[in-house]
């Protein structure tokens, strides 16, 4: 307790009583024999009402201070203030320290808010990612509305002169001409492919459900999918807290045969239902041999599971959700990349990290293997760094993108890196130069997602040109001429953002899963569509199994399909 002199307390009754409306300012305090004793105008005061005059006139002083010299409510910051400190400092003086104290008050406030918003940042899984994107879509949507009604309006009070458009442009493209060379389309001019306009023709298109299995089973969004590359599994990571293993039986459908318990296994992130949103299932990649499911969660964990469904290894060093996962092509060393904004080698055999690369200020969003021990990374802050294992600095920095940067690909000979951002390009850089080799830039709205085909020298079609895929939150997907870096077609089938997009093995089909809840599969030949699928849920992911005669779709109503693809 703070101890005052009978000064002090003398001053302290004496200021409460004046202001409390006392017209004479003589009294005194005495101490006699023990016994309190205090006159007011010559009034003895007892004890007891001595003790609430010092209490009161604390509570009044430390009042007063708290009031702004402007206001007569107090702040919601109210201070406590030391009695000593009322008592010996006059009204200004604790003004003073109360501003101080609040400035404090604030800056902690300010760094506490700065910490959860970068936590915040940190912690923005995939998921959060792809729903803050569609909430940006949805709100220009309504922009999109508005200019249709207006060109509908304006179409209506011209039909003529916008039917001989209409004439002109179906005539162009007519009579634009293709050749055929080594498996490869050109023509003049870049050609725009649309949707084909007669609804017959798209219902003739249009998959039987004869040739589409449903799997059912997880209960929440299913946001990555991937076949072995040795078999006949598929794989799929939820945000259930759960991977599965699907058994799919060669040969054509019988709709719903495979959705039965006996052909799924179950890989469970979480032991019971404990904290089950942090462990979400972000991605997924099975090893070149088809032996080994790695998974990567929202929990930071990277796990390690046989075709058996056996948890084999729990890889733990992240500090944040892993967002990308990769296996190199001798099987070795496992790539990770999370949101605490560093990329990990694990060494797989040894069942530990081998080397963390900390180069990035922001997330990183995507890792890709160039070769068994150098690979590229990409982040929130718009870098793309190339690292080796073994090396503690990048072997080389990509600066160009102006927006973060989604995702990375090596193309198959590991000679060019792809890149895409959501500055709304795409762009090819090679190691024997810092600045970009093409920028790619014919799409209006951010690009989600970008794949090689697998096609030219080095690859299992190497008379086909090598092309490169995006897609884009402004519902098309593009080709491109990767020697020339010019478009090649525009395929523009969708009506809502395009996430993936996936070449079948040999190059001569595209298969695209878009929000529109529609999977496009276009024959590169006729750069139209000739397949389609609608399902009950946006398209996260979309991939081919080895042999090219299965797709297989993610959706956001908790549900895979997979559909049969003959031609």
């Amino acid at each position: 307790m703070t101890s005052i002199t009978s000064v002090e307390l003398n001053y302290l009754v004496f200021r409460y009583l004046q202001e409390s409306g006392f017209t004479h300012s003589a009294f005194t305090l005495g101490y006699e024999a023990g016994i309190n004793k205090c006159t007011i105008d010559g009034s003895l005061v007892p004890p007891g009402a001595l003790i609430t005059f010092v209490q009161k006139g604390l509570q009044y002083l430390e009042m007063e201070a708290n009031l702004s010299n402007n206001d007569a409510e107090m702040d919601e910051d109210f201070s406590f203030l030391q009695p000593l400190d009322i008592i010996t400092k006059d009204v200004n003086q604790l003004r003073q320290m109360i501003k101080e104290k609040r400035k404090n008050i604030q800056k902690d406030r300010k760094k506490d808010e700065d910490k959860d918003k970068e936590v915040d940042r940190e912690h923005e899984g995939e998921r959060g990612r792809v729903r803050e994107k569609e909430r940006h879509e949805k709100e220009k949507e309504r922009e999109k509305e508005r200019e249709r009604a207006e060109s509908n309006k304006e179409r209506e009070k011209q039909p003529e002169e916008v039917s001989y458009k209409e004439m002109v442009l179906d005539q162009e493209d007519k009579d634009v001409v293709r050749h055929e060379e080594n498996g490869t389309f050109v023509g003049p001019e870049p050609m725009d492919t649309a949707t084909t306009s007669n609804p017959a023709s798209q219902d003739a298109c249009e998959i039987p459900s004869s040739e589409v299995t449903i799997l059912e089973g997880h209960t929440s969004e299913v946001c990555a999918c991937a076949w072995s590359p040795t078999g006949s599994l598929l794989a799929s990571g939820s945000g259930d807290s759960t991977a599965r293993i699907w058994t799919i039986s060669d040969g054509l459908f019988k709709s719903g045969a495979q959705n039965s318990p006996s052909n799924v296994l179950v890989l469970k992130h979480v032991k019971g239902r404990t904290n089950e949103k942090s462990k979400d299932v972000t991605t997924l990649d099975w090893n070149g041999e088809g032996t080994l499911l790695a998974t990567g969660s929202y929990d930071g964990q990277a796990r390690i599971w046989t075709t058996n469904g056996e948890l084999r290894t729990t890889l733990s060093k992240h500090k944040g959700p892993i967002f990308s996962l990769k296996w190199n092509k001798k099987g070795d060393y496992l790539l990770t990349g999370s949101c605490d904004k560093t990329a990990i080698v694990w060494d797989v055999k040894a069942e530990e990290w081998k080397q963390q690369f900390e180069f990035h200020t922001g997330p990183t969003l995507d890792v890709d293997w160039r070769n068994n021990v150098s690979f590229a990374t990409s982040s929130t802050d718009n870098m793309i760094y190339v690292c080796k294992i073994g090396e503690t600095r990048p072997i080389k920095t990509f600066a160009g993108h102006q927006g973060e940067v989604n995702c990375v690909k090596w193309d198959p000979t590991g000679s060019l890196l792809a890149s895409c951002s959501d500055d709304i390009t795409a762009k090819i850089w090679c190691m024997k130069q810092d600045k970009y080799v093409h920028d790619l830039r014919e799409h209006s709205k951010e690009i989600y997602a970008i794949r090689w085909s697998p096609t030219g020298p080095g690859t299992n079609n190497p008379n086909q040109q090598l092309v490169l895929s995006s897609a884009s939150f402004d519902s098309t997907v593009k080709l491109w001429d990767v020697e020339l870096g010019k478009l090649l077609y525009s395929l523009n089938g969708h009506r809502d953002p395009v996430y993936s997009v996936a070449f079948s093995p040999n190059g001569e089909y595209l298969a695209s899963g878009s929000l529109d809840k529609s999977m496009h599969i276009w024959s590169l030949k006729e750069g139209k569509i000739v397949k389609t699928y609608t399902g009950n849920g946006g398209i996260f992911e979309v991939c081919w199994n080895k042999d090219g005669d299965k797709i297989a779709a993610c959706f956001a109503n908790n549900t895979l399909c997979v559909l049969d693809f003959r031609m």
